[in-house]
């Protein structure tokens, strides 16, 4: 039994060494580009490692999306956890930004694949729905617009990526999204529509 344990760690060790290897690739936007074979060195790993843990070069992306989604998901929770429901979800909208602006490579094939319907992006949705209903809940966000609609927003962000001024217009957008998600917006929207103000 004691002879495992250090044999797992190193499996574990290597794994993450690969996909850690594989989205600094992702970064550069040569991952589809680059022999296969090439991240076992740039990972530090043999070969036969790369293959034994990832088979083929899409199973790969597949692993640095997951391990992308999961921290953003983490994050999102963090903020839940520590800062009021409305806040929470305009830092992490923000967050995302910065993300996506500094990981351009990554970011362009994260939303490539969540476009395509990834199944571990649900992950990130729930996070997400988890912000606006803790929002909706303690009365600081509107309770007629869902998660749906902001990670729509998002997928729109990262499709322009490769517009000028591009991070000015994605801060301007998260803007927007968070002003008209608080409960006053839902105000004004039932008044210029000529329906009466909800109580409760």
């Amino acid at each position: 039994m004691t002879t495992d344990k250090p044999l797992r760690a190193d499996a574990r060790r290597n794994r993450e060494a690969i996909v850690t290897a594989a989205r600094e690739v992702f970064d550069t936007g040569r991952f589809f580009d680059m022999r296969y074979d090439d991240l076992a060195g740039l990972a530090g790993v043999g070969t036969g490692t790369l293959y034994r843990n990832f088979p083929t070069r899409e199973a790969l992306a597949e692993a640095v999306y997951r391990s992308e989604i999961a921290t953003l998901s983490d994050r999102a929770r963090r903020l839940g956890a520590t800062r009021s429901a409305d806040e929470a979800l305009a830092l992490f909208l923000r967050d995302m930004i910065d993300h996506i602006d500094a990981h351009q490579g990554l970011a362009r094939t994260l939303a490539t694949l969540m476009s395509a319907g990834g199944g571990s992006g649900h992950e990130l949705e729930d996070a997400v729905a988890e912000l606006v209903a803790a929002g909706v809940a303690d009365g600081s966000l509107r309770d007629d617009v869902d998660a749906g609609a902001v990670l729509m927003a998002l997928h729109g962000i990262g499709a322009a990526h490769a517009r000028p001024g591009w991070r000015a217009e994605a801060d301007g957008v998260v803007t927007l999204v968070v002003d008209g998600l608080r409960r006053d917006a839902a105000v004004v929207d039932r008044a210029v529509r000529g329906e009466p103000e909800r109580h409760g």
